[in-house]
C-alpha cells in the first residue's frame, strides 16, 4: 500500500531525515475520525545501510489493526556516526508529536518497533524518552515535545555492544560457521561507533538502552524476540536485555524461537500476532 504521506521531512540537516506515514484504511487526518495510535517501524541494516521501504511490506497487518504506522529514515554511519541515529529517530517521533492534530495521531499512544538496529533504535527511544541527555538535539526541532513512547516490540536487536563477541565465544549455534564478529575495526558497531568496540568502552556503552536504565524512570513495556541460530547478533543479547528491563522494575517479555535466523522470515509469520496483541493492551485500538 502506498503511503498517505511519503517522504515528509521531520528535520533539515540531512537529505535522509523524512519519513513515509501510512494511515488505517482509507482514513485521512481531517475525516472526523478519532485520532489513532501510532507505530513508529523502524528499519534495520547494521546502522550502516537499509531504508524506509523496507518496512512496507509489513504495514497491512498493522494497518488493519487499526494503528497509523511511520517509517523514518536515519542517517546511517556512513553518513553520520552515533549519536545521529538516535538523533534522528527521537525527532521524527517529536514531529509526530507535535504534528499529531495534522495528521490524526494520538499523541498518547506512540509505539516504537525495530529489527535488528532498528530495534537498539527503538529500545534507546524506550528507556531514554522521559529523560534529556546528549541523544536528544533539539536543532532537529520540535525541542519542547516529548520524544517518549508508550510501548516498544524489539526483534533480534543488539542491546550491549560490548558483550556481543563474548556471548558468542561462549554459544555458537551449529548453523554459524563464522558468527559475525563485532569488537573488530569494521564490523557494523565499530563504524557506528567510528572506532572499535573495545577502543572506546564509554561510547559503546552510551549508543545501547542498558546503558540507561539505572537512571531511567517510566520505562515502557518491551516486548523481545530472537532466534537460537542467529550468526549475526547473539539471542543472549534480547535474554540479557530482558532480565535488565525486569531488574528495574519494567514490563518486558522475551521470546525465543528454535531454529531462527537473522532477519528470518519466521519472525513476522509468527510474531507479528503477538506483537500486535501487546499493542492492543498497552495502546488500545
Amino acid at each position: 500500500m502506498p503511503p498517505t504521506f511519503a517522504s515528509v521531512p521531520y528535520a533539515s540537516t540531512s537529505p535522509a531525515q523524512t519519513l513515509d506515514l501510512y494511515l488505517p484504511g482509507d482514513r485521512l487526518p481531517d475525516d472526523g475520525e478519532p485520532p489513532c495510535p501510532l507505530v513508529v517501524r523502524i528499519h534495520g541494516g547494521a546502522f550502516l545501510s537499509g531504508d524506509k521501504a523496507l518496512e512496507a511490506p509489513d504495514v497491512p497487518a498493522i494497518t488493519e489493526a487499526g494503528y497509523a504506522v511511520a517509517a523514518p529514515n536515519y542517517r546511517l554511519s556512513g553518513e553520520a556516526r552515533f549519536p545521529a541515529a538516535v538523533r534522528d529517530v527521537k525527532a521524527a517521533v517529536r514531529f509526530l508529536r507535535a504534528g499529531a492534530d495534522r495528521f490524526g495521531l494520538d499523541p498518547d499512544r506512540f509505539a516504537a518497533w525495530g529489527a535488528s538496529a532498528g530495534a537498539n533504535l527503538a529500545a534507546m527511544i524506550g528507556v531514554t524518552g522521559t529523560m534529556t541527555t546528549f541523544l536528544d538535539d533539539p536543532s532537529l526541532g520540535n525541542a519542547d515535545v516529548s520524544s517518549a513512547v508508550q510501548a516498544v516490540v524489539g526483534w533480534y536487536g543488539p542491546y550491549d555492544f560490548t558483550t556481543m563477541d563474548a556471548q558468542f565465544a561462549e554459544f555458537t549455534p551449529a548453523a554459524c560457521t563464522s558468527p559475525q564478529r563485532h569488537d573488530v575495526v569494521d564490523s557494523p558497531e565499530s563504524l557506528y561507533l567510528g572506532a572499535p568496540v573495545p577502543a572506546v568502552p564509554e561510547l559503546a556503552a552510551s549508543a545501547c538502552p542498558t546503558h540507561y536504565l539505572g537512571r531511567a524512570e517510566g520505562i515502557p513495556p518491551f516486548l523481545l524476540a530472537a532466534g537460537d541460530s542467529d550468526c549475526y547478533v547473539p539471542y543472549q543479547q534480547s535474554e540479557a536485555f530482558h532480565r535488565a528491563l525486569t531488574a528495574v522494575g519494567a514490563a518486558s517479555s522475551c521470546t525465543l524461537l528454535p531454529g531462527a535466523l537473522h532477519g528470518d522470515p519466521v519472525f513476522p509469520a509468527t510474531q507479528t500476532g503477538p506483537a500486535l496483541a501487546f499493542l492492543r493492551s498497552v495502546l488500545g485500538r
